[in-house]
């Protein structure tokens, strides 16, 4: 803001008759018709509009208060009654409430894709352990020695992979219960994580023996089926026969051990990738 005092060279509390006083002296100082400066003018214009300001009772009040605001350091143009304030301050609080909005949007979306990866690695963990209980296709005694050493990499990768992977579930999933007694939480102690680390152990544990028990009960039933398509791969291996001996023996098969976290691997990379493109 122009200080109108400074420009009449009177005092903020001058009376009227002091304005009027300081204005006829500048104004016929400052006249374009008197003085040949060809910065007259403005500067005649400049006067004109402090001394309608200031003679006016209301005007007056109106200024000071700017002025004094102005002077105040927490002062911003953005405090000012005129309408280009108040649109200003209107936009900076929508600008505001959009931001936490976004902010909220965007914490839901990264809660979903921790859900996602979360769902995506345990449903590929357990489904790739039911298909090849289920199937038993052998295909490690497929596989030549590079292709042993192949698989035997990708699943060193794939088992620091998963357990990542997990570490990183139960600690933004699961807590501890705290050794409190009756363990009972107070209203203020309520955990964040919706789950208990014994539960998340429970559910793992329970899930991978269902898929690898389920898995071999149907590939039990359904042998002669799976049996044909093993033979895809009878030049490189024998066909086992279906004894109780044999069907308890595929428990240990390193199909099981070596396969579900180079399947997790390869679900989470492609899931990963895709979280990444959208």
């Amino acid at each position: 803001m122009i200080d109108y005092y400074r420009i009449l060279g009177v005092k903020t509390n001058a009376s009227t008759a002091e304005i009027k006083s300081a204005y006829r002296k500048l104004a016929r100082k400052n006249h374009p018709d008197v003085s040949q400066d060809s910065e007259a003018s403005r500067r005649f214009d400049t006067i004109s509009k402090a001394y309608r300001t200031l003679i006016d009772p209301q005007e007056r009040a109106f200024y000071d208060d700017q002025l004094n605001e102005q002077k105040n350091r927490s002062y911003s143009i953005l405090d000012s009654n005129n309408p280009h304030a108040k649109r200003a301050r209107n936009l900076a609080v929508q600008a505001k409430w959009d931001r936490v909005v976004d902010e909220v949007l965007e914490r839901d979306r990264q809660e979903n894709r921790e859900r996602q990866r979360a769902v995506f690695t345990t449903v590929s963990l357990f489904l790739s352990t039911f298909f090849l209980a289920m199937m038993r296709p052998q295909f490690w005694q497929v596989f030549s020695t590079l292709g042993k050493v192949v698989v035997l990499t990708l699943f060193v990768i794939g088992v620091w992979h998963l357990a990542n992977r997990l570490r990183e579930y139960l600690a933004h999933y699961t807590y501890k219960p705290k050794p409190i007694q009756g363990s009972v939480f107070a209203p203020d102690d309520l955990p964040e994580q919706p789950f208990t680390r014994f539960s998340a152990y429970t559910f793992l544990l329970v899930g991978y023996a269902l898929s690898v028990g389920i898995g071999l009960y149907i590939g039990w039933h359904a042998q002669d089926f799976f049996s044909d398509l093993r033979l895809l791969f009878q030049h490189r291996v024998a066909v086992v026969q279906s004894s109780v001996m044999a069907y308890w023996a595929f428990l240990l098969i390193p199909d099981l051990i070596v396969c579900p976290p180079i399947a997790v691997l390869i679900v989470d990379t492609v899931h990963g990738i895709a979280s990444k493109i959208d």
